[in-house]
């Protein structure tokens, strides 16, 4: 995926604050408002700084999310990672649903799923945001997708399995289980409806 690259901050006096610290803030703040409803003055208040402080270190509103955003999903190869070192690749979808069930459930994070706040997003200026909330989904199916493919070469799945449809089934599930965590379901209905949505996987 293309990504857009952090400005250059110009040379001079050092930033007089924590930039992962202040990052860390304004995930939080994306997480719980989304992307267009969260202000440069919601951030700002949030993360400890000045709007001038905040344009120095992040370049402006649309990149800091961005950031945020990578800084929310992590990196790529480790979830590829995870998901081969599964004994099976139903095994390693589970796992990363209930991983999702219980980073939406968190005591000290908002509720829900960033990218799903983020998505929301309707206005035009925001459409390079939904562009780049899609291509993260788009990497976590390819990556889903990949895993499946090698349990069908191995026959521990059929071979009419059909692994768009399951990785896009997966990545349906998680975004249900932000809206009831949103909708204010506890931890263990989500962790309930992760262990049941790959019974049907072998039939």
């Amino acid at each position: 995926m293309k990504r857009d690259p952090t400005p250059l901050r110009k040379t001079g006096r050092p930033l007089s604050f924590d930039r992962d610290d202040v990052l860390q803030k304004a995930m939080l703040a994306f997480w719980q408002s989304g992307y267009e409803t969260t202000s440069i003055s919601d951030l700002t208040a949030a993360m400890g700084v000045t709007a001038p402080s905040l344009y120095a270190a992040f370049g402006n509103k649309q990149l800091l999310f961005l950031e945020a955003m990578r800084r929310y999903t992590g990196d790529p190869a480790a979830l590829e990672r995870t998901m081969r070192d599964a004994p099976t690749a139903r095994d390693a979808v589970a796992g990363m649903l209930r991983g999702a069930a219980m980073l939406y459930t968190g005591e000290t994070t908002p509720p829900g799923c960033l990218l799903a706040s983020a998505a929301a997003t309707g206005s035009p200026e925001a459409s390079e945001v939904r562009k780049a909330v899609a291509a993260e989904r788009r990497i976590i199916r390819d990556i889903i997708i990949r895993r499946i493919e090698v349990d069908v070469a191995k026959g521990l799945l059929p071979p009419r399995t059909r692994p768009e449809t399951l990785a896009d089934h997966a990545i349906a599930v998680t975004q249900g289980m932000s809206v009831l965590a949103r909708d204010g379901a506890d931890r263990s209905r989500l962790l309930a409806v992760a262990e049941t949505a790959t019974l049907g996987w072998d039939d």
